[in-house]
C-alpha cells in the first residue's frame, strides 16, 4: 500500500511535462490537467482510508534508508492531500473557463497548466516529506511555480508583487538552508523521526535556537504576524485562479510544516507562550487590516492572514483537542478562502472591479453570484452550524480546557476576531451586493481592473459552486470528520509516526 505514496508527486510532474509538450493544443492541455488532478484526488482519498485503517505508511524511496528520501503519510498528511487536491481540481475547472474567454491575456494556457501541475506536485511533496531536506525541496518547487503564476500576464503590478514575493521567499529559503546545515552538524541527520530521538538527548540551549529558526522560516511561509507583511500586497494582483490556490494552499503548507515539526521533532518543547502570542497578534492585527479595506481582494487577503492565527492557536496549546481543532480549521479554511477568491474573480468579471466604491446591487443583478459569495462568507465568519463555527468552537473549548491566562486571552481574541470578520463580510455584502447598483456591467473601468462583459461563464460558475459545495460538505460530515481529525491529533502526540519511519529503516 505504501507504493501509492509517490503518486501524488509523480502524477502532477508527468502531467506537467505532457501539458508542456501540448503547448499548442490548449484543449488537450486542459483535459490532461483535469485527468491528472482527478487521479491525484483518487490516490489521496485512498490514503485517507489506508492510514485510518492500517496506520502510518512510510516508503524509503530507492530503499536507501537511512540516507534516502522517505515519504510518510499519516491521517494528517492524507487529509491535507485530499483537501488540497480537491481544491486544486475545482480551481483548475474554474480556470478552463478563463482560458476560453481571455485567450492567453490573463493566464496563458501554454504556461499556466504545466506550472499549475508543478505547484500541485510541490504541495504534495511538502505534505508527504519525512525529512527536512525533502520539505525544503517541496518549498522550492512551490516557490518556482508560484512566482511564474504570480507574474503571469507581465503587468507592472504583478511583476512588482512577484518581486516582493520571491525576495521574501528567497530569504526564508536561505534561512531554511542555514537551519538544515546547523541541524545536520548537531545531529548527523535531517530525518524527522531520527531528529525526534536525537534532539531529546541534546541540551535546550542547542535545540532552542534551531527550533526558533525553523519557526521563523515556516512563519514566513504561513504569513504569521509579524512576518505576514508581504501577503496583502502580493496575492490581490494575480489572476483569480492563481490567487485562489495561493490563498487556499500555500500558507497552509507553512502551517502544516509548523504543526509537523512541533509534534514530530519538538514534542517536549512546544514553545506555547511564543506561538500563543503570535497567534493572538496574527488574529487581531490581520482582521483590523481587513476592516480598513475598501477593495474585496485586499480585504480577503487580510482575513486570510487573520485566520491563520486560529490554526497557530491550536498548535500553541499542544493538546489533542487543540490540535484536532487546528487540523479541522485548516481543512475548512482551505476550501472557504479559495471559494471567496474565486467569487472575487467572478465579481471582477461581472462588475468590472473589486473596489466596493465602484460596486453595488450585485445580488440583484446576479442572484447566483450573491449566493456563491454569501455561503462561504458566512462560513468564514463562523455562523452556526457551518464548519467555520464548528472549528472555532473546538478551538475555544480546547483553550478553555487549558485554562492558562494566555489560553483565555486567545479565547477572547478568537471571539473578537470572529465578530470583526462578520463585520468585514457584512460590509462587503452591504456595499457590493446589496443596495442600488453603482456601476453595472459594461461600465468603464481602470486598465488595471478586469474587463466586464456582464456574463458569468458557466464553467467558472461550476468550478466556484463545486468548491462552495465542498465547503458545505465539511459541515454535513462534520461529525465523522471531527472524529477523524481527533484520531489524527492523537497520532501526532503518539509514537506511530516515528515507529513507521524507523521500522522501514531497520528493514
Amino acid at each position: 500500500m505504501n507504493n501509492l505514496l509517490p503518486l501524488p508527486v509523480l502524477l502532477p510532474m508527468f502531467g506537467a511535462a505532457l501539458t508542456l509538450l501540448l503547448g499548442r493544443r490548449p484543449r488537450l492541455q486542459r483535459l490532461v490537467s483535469i485527468l491528472t488532478l482527478t487521479a491525484v484526488c483518487g490516490v489521496a482519498g485512498s490514503l485517507i482510508w489506508i492510514t485510518d485503517t492500517y496506520g502510518v505508511q512510510a516508503l524509503w524511496v530507492g530503499a536507501w534508508a537511512p540516507l534516502g528520501v522517505v515519504l510518510v503519510a499519516d491521517r494528517l498528511a492524507a487529509l491535507m492531500l485530499t483537501v488540497a487536491s480537491l481544491v486544486s481540481l475545482c480551481v483548475l475547472i474554474y480556470s478552463t473557463g478563463q482560458d476560453e474567454e481571455e485567450v492567453y491575456r490573463e493566464t496563458p494556457v501554454s504556461i499556466f497548466h504545466p506550472t499549475f501541475l508543478l505547484l500541485s506536485a510541490g504541495v504534495s511533496d511538502a505534505f508527504l516529506a519525512g525529512d527536512l531536506f525533502n520539505l525544503f525541496v517541496g518549498f522550492e518547487i512551490l516557490l518556482f511555480a508560484s512566482y511564474v503564476l504570480l507574474t503571469m500576464g507581465g503587468t507592472a503590478a504583478r511583476i512588482s508583487a512577484g518581486s516582493i514575493y520571491v525576495v521574501i521567499n528567497l530569504v526564508s529559503s536561505l534561512l531554511f538552508l542555514t537551519a538544515l546545515a546547523v541541524i545536520y552538524a548537531a545531529t548527523g541527520t535531517v530525518n524527522m523521526a531520527q531528529l525526534s530521538l536525537r534532539f531529546a538527548a541534546l541540551p535546550g540551549d542547542v535545540t532552542m535556537p534551531i527550533q526558533l529558526l525553523l519557526l521563523v522560516v515556516f512563519a514566513i511561509k504561513a504569513a504569521v504576524f509579524p512576518l505576514s507583511f508581504w501577503l496583502p500586497d502580493s496575492y490581490p494582483t494575480a489572476p483569480a485562479p492563481v490567487t485562489a490556490v495561493f490563498a487556499g494552499l500555500l500558507t497552509k503548507v507553512g502551517v502544516y510544516a509548523i504543526l509537523r515539526t512541533q509534534t514530530a521533532i519538538f514534542p517536549d518543547r512546544p514553545l506555547t507562550e511564543l506561538l500563543g502570542w503570535a497567534a493572538l497578534a496574527t488574529m487581531l492585527i490581520g482582521i483590523l487590516g481587513a476592516v480598513a479595506q475598501s477593495e474585496i481582494k485586499r480585504l480577503l487577503s487580510f482575513t486570510l492572514v487573520s485566520h491563520i492565527g486560529y490554526m497557530i492557536f491550536g498548535i500553541a496549546m499542544a493538546t489533542q483537542a487543540s490540535l484536532a481543532g487546528a487540523i479541522f480549521y485548516t481543512a475548512h479554511h482551505i476550501t472557504v478562502q479559495a471559494s471567496l477568491f474565486l467569487v472575487a474573480g467572478l465579481v471582477e468579471r461581472f462588475g468590472g472591479s473589486t473596489s466596493m466604491d465602484r460596486l453595488g446591487g450585485l445580488a440583484t443583478m446576479s442572484p447566483v453570484l450573491g449566493v456563491l459569495f454569501f455561503v462561504p462568507a458566512m462560513n468564514l465568519a463562523g455562523i452556526p452550524p457551518l464548519s467555520g463555527f464548528i472549528g472555532k468552537l473546538g478551538l475555544l473549548a480546547a483553550g478553555v480546557e487549558v485554562g492558562t491566562p494566555l489560553a483565555w486571552a486567545l479565547v477572547a481574541g478568537s471571539v473578537v476576531t470572529s465578530l470583526l470578520t462578520l463585520y468585514a463580510i457584512a460590509k462587503v455584502w452591504n456595499r457590493a451586493f446589496w443596495g442600488t447598483p453603482v456601476l453595472g456591467p459594461h461600465a468603464p473601468h481602470d486598465e488595471s481592473e478586469g474587463e466586464s462583459d456582464g456574463r458569468l461563464p458557466g464553467v467558472m460558475v461550476a468550478g466556484t459552486a463545486a468548491l462552495v459545495v465542498l465547503g458545505l460538505a465539511l459541515t454535513f460530515f462534520a461529525g465523522p470528520l471531527y472524529e477523524y481529525v481527533d484520531r489524527a491529533a492523537a497520532g501526532l502526540l503518539g509514537s506511530s509516526y516515528l515507529e513507521a519511519v524507523l521500522s522501514g529503516w531497520v528493514r
